[in-house]
């Protein structure tokens, strides 16, 4: 099963000083800004998130630069999305379950992708990583932010 959190202690990046002035109290995501897909599945964070829990940045921004440097993750190809919640920062298939375990039902059915051992759930979302591009687009730019996502964008 792969829920595991990236090795790192919790609340670790607490420790940079660029991290000391964005609210963690609450789960935030870092996504591919330029990414149809991961647009797609903001957008559906957002329309199953009721009570308005989850923050937003992009790994194009200065907060997704430093976190995603922190954490040892390619800072140009993103081929992962990063989920911060309680400290704990999980990536590809970690975070999607985990992600999606924070929504109400229906939407907290996704989480039982956690149940595919690690070494297939890493390579398919590698797979639909290395090629999301191509199967589903690349904006110009950033994902153009409605008033529901600006209101929980951390830029």
């Amino acid at each position: 099963m792969s829920t595991n959190a990236l090795p790192f202690k919790d609340y670790s990046y607490r420790d940079a000083i660029k991290f000391s002035n964005f609210d963690d109290s609450r789960p935030i995501i870092v996504f591919d800004g330029e990414c149809a897909l991961c647009s797609a599945f903001i957008q559906f964070v957002i329309r199953h998130d009721k009570f308005e829990e989850f923050q937003f940045t992009t790994g194009q921004s200065s907060l997704g630069q430093a976190l995603f440097t922190h954490y040892n993750l390619d800072t140009v190809n993103f081929e992962t999305n990063l989920l911060i919640s309680k400290g704990k920062a999980y990536a590809k298939m970690s975070a999607f379950s985990q992600t999606t375990s924070l929504l109400p039902y229906p939407a907290k059915f996704l989480s039982l992708a956690r149940l595919l051992p690690s070494p297939i759930d890493n390579w398919l979302y590698d797979l639909v990583a290395q090629n999301r591009y191509r199967l589903f687009g690349r904006a110009d730019s950033c994902l153009l932010p409605d008033s529901n996502l600006r209101k929980r964008l951390i830029e």
